[in-house]
């Protein structure tokens, strides 16, 4: 329900387009992983999967949960919350692999929480989290890196910044894109597995970006 309110929401907002590195959806049974952005990313998340064919399970934030139409929504689809600096994440990590073991794939954003800075400039994703090492070590699945751009530009700033842009977004429909890397599989060391996964995300990020013309640094290997 919640990938089809965004595919019928995100077109009306922007103007959404996808590109893949392999030509095809990321494979069942995979991790994707996303930069965060901004509020607005995961529906642009959602709208561009729907579209490529894969409704995938999702970690968010616990709080999201205590939203009481959004939190139903969330929990009679099978996803996760997670609740940081509590016992309870590691909860979240076993619900993951169940989820993978059954071929299901799961969306997790792996910075961990939005960036705090201002303006709708693009950068890139931040060091990433080590859920990400012990899911994918737990699992061997597949790691998706999944880079989007244009977020910013529907909600970012302060809470009357983003309302603001919401609300005149449907005039003007700011571009989005959402670009789909090639899978890979992470190594056994941490520091080597975050540092490739993060330079995956980072370029996948950056072809989004150009994608929208926005002014953004060659990403260095």
């Amino acid at each position: 329900m919640l990938s089809h309110l965004a595919g019928v929401v995100v077109p009306v907002f922007g103007r959404l387009n996808i590109t893949t590195e392999t030509g095809a959806p990321p494979p069942a049974g995979s991790i994707i992983i996303a930069n965060h952005t901004s509020l607005s990313d995961p529906a642009i998340v959602f709208a561009a999967l729907r579209r490529l064919g894969t409704e995938p399970i999702v970690l968010a934030a616990a709080g999201l949960w205590r939203i009481p139409l959004l939190g139903r929504a969330l929990t009679r689809e099978g996803n996760i919350p997670v609740h940081r600096h509590d016992p309870r994440a590691e909860q979240a990590l076993q619900d993951a692999q169940t989820a993978l073991a059954a071929g299901r794939s799961v969306l997790l954003y792996p910075e961990g929480g939005l960036p705090h800075r201002k303006g709708t400039r693009e950068a890139p994703p931040r060091p990433l989290h080590p859920g990400l090492f012990h899911l994918t070590r737990s699992t061997g699945a597949q790691v998706v890196p999944l880079g989007q751009a244009g977020a910013r530009a529907l909600a970012s700033g302060s809470p009357v910044e983003q309302l603001a842009r919401l609300l005149t977004a449907p005039l003007h429909r700011p571009g989005l894109h959402v670009h789909v890397g090639a899978p890979l599989l992470l190594g056994s060391e941490q520091g080597q597995a975050l540092a490739l996964a993060r330079s995956a995300l980072t370029q996948a990020w950056y072809v989004a970006a150009r994608r929208l013309g926005e002014p953004v640094s060659p990403v260095r290997a």
